[in-house]
């Protein structure tokens, strides 16, 4: 008889009762999915931003723990929910995440395990969300191709459909001194990015931001393949940029908030039926 693993002999018994469905919009919608209370909007970030951690675990974007995905807390709006330094991404759980203050106090520390903040983290995101009231979620890690793009010191090209959604919508931060350690670096880098979605870090790595935790990793995953496909493309000979007028017709075809969110659906849907433990 052959064995079933412990994911799919919990499929079996239907999905992990703490888990919020998404209601999906109408597709072609610009609308966001929002929870009608603080407290069910609360834990459907949360467990999108566990899943998320996931994600970028699955994907390799766990350089020795460097990294951070923060979700915005919907009631305490200077407050925003991000993972305990010291833990896989692959192992985090909705009862892990923390959530820490502008201040950068620990308000609820994580349930089972140490609660470690990670200083860059508090010194980039804090300073992220509040420049941005507009922002719910930012994502940054030490990923292969974002460090590899980010020592090149430029922008990147509109060479395909994908990465002309971040046409005129990234920036280029320059000024590397060294481990964000100090709010004031934070707010260089908040500064930089401005109102755009996404910013390059020069000789660090990537970031991106979104209205919905779903948009802001979804524009990771597409901001490090971007990098990764001009790399190649520039490897293998002379590109082709597109022209300006489709470049932007086109950012504005794919690079929009509910176009990041739809995006997200597929990877949240496999990785919380494989791993339902995250809901824990």
């Amino acid at each position: 008889m052959t064995a079933i693993s412990p994911a799919r002999a919990f499929q079996a018994q239907g999905p992990h009762p703490a888990k919020i469905e998404t209601v999906l919009p109408e597709f072609g919608s610009r609308e966001l999915p929002r929870q009608p209370t603080h407290e069910q909007e609360r834990l459907y970030r949360k467990q999108r931003l566990a899943a998320s951690y996931r994600l970028f675990g699955r994907h390799g974007f766990d350089m020795g723990g460097a990294g951070h995905i923060t979700a915005r807390d919907p009631e305490l709006t200077d407050h925003f929910w991000v993972n305990p330094f010291g833990v896989h991404f692959s192992r985090i759980k909705v009862s892990d995440l923390m959530l820490v203050s502008h201040a950068g106090e620990i308000v609820q520390p994580p349930a089972k395990v140490p609660a470690r903040l990670n200083r860059a983290a508090f010194a980039i995101h804090s300073q992220l969300h509040e420049a941005r009231p507009d922002v719910v979620a930012a994502a940054h890690s030490h990923s292969l191709y974002g460090k590899a793009w980010s020592a090149l010191g430029r922008l990147l090209d509109p060479l395909t459909q994908d990465s002309a959604a971040f046409y005129d919508d990234h920036a280029l931060f320059e000024d590397f001194s060294g481990v964000v350690l100090d709010a004031s670096e934070g707010e260089k880098i908040a500064r930089t990015l401005g109102s755009k979605k996404a910013v390059i870090l020069q000789n660090h790595g990537i970031l991106t931001v979104g209205q919905s935790v779903e948009a802001a990793v979804w524009r990771y995953l597409a901001l490090e393949n971007a990098c990764q496909t001009q790399l190649l493309a520039e490897a293998a000979g002379p590109t082709k940029p597109m022209p300006p007028e489709v470049a932007r017709h086109t950012a504005g075809q794919v690079g929009g908030e509910a176009g990041g969110f739809w995006a997200f659906q597929p990877y949240w849907d496999v990785v919380t039926e494989e791993e339902p433990d995250l809901f824990d």
